[in-house]
């Protein structure tokens, strides 16, 4: 049984497999995303997150998820080059996952289990947000309307924890 953040492992959107365990003493924000979502300008907000901290021990993880109002229909050569030219981001992203249902990635199980909101255990919307601290603790959750700025003072209060 997987019982840290560490355990599990994601496909980036170039197709290699990538263990969290590569993460060990950064804290990292875990993130679903959409291209055709409301809340898609957050990728600009992460990016700058990514780019003042990074250097600090900040990552930042982009799951696309097309679960939600079907705002993720591209193909991962198509999501890749979106988030690219629309919002210069850096940060890895992932292939395309499930994150409710019989079928959500184990990563994702994982992560509704460690820290769930008033809604309970299932994800509401795209970019529903998790800070995991240096330890692989999961620490926090953010609605999809919190802003990343919103998060920044949490982020420097876990890094320099």
């Amino acid at each position: 049984m997987k019982t840290s953040f560490y355990d599990f492992t994601a496909t980036s959107l170039q197709g290699k497999e990538i263990g969290m365990s590569s993460y060990k003493g950064h804290v990292v924000v875990v993130v679903n995303t959409a291209s055709k979502c409301g809340f898609t300008p957050q990728y600009k907000g992460l990016e700058e997150l990514y780019r003042k901290y990074k250097d600090k021990g900040l990552v930042i993880l982009g799951f696309p998820c097309n679960q939600f109002g079907h705002q993720e229909p591209g193909t991962g050569k198509e999501i890749s080059e979106g988030c690219l030219i629309n919002y210069g981001v850096s940060f890895p992203m992932f292939q395309k996952i499930e994150v409710n249902g019989k079928n959500a990635h184990p990563l994702y199980q994982f992560l509704k289990n460690e820290i769930f909101n008033l809604w309970g255990k299932t994800i509401k919307w795209n970019f529903t947000k998790f800070v995991i601290d240096k330890n692989g603790a999961v620490v926090k959750r953010y609605a999809p309307f919190s802003t990343p700025k919103a998060m920044e003072t949490f982020i420097i209060k876990t890094l320099e924890a």
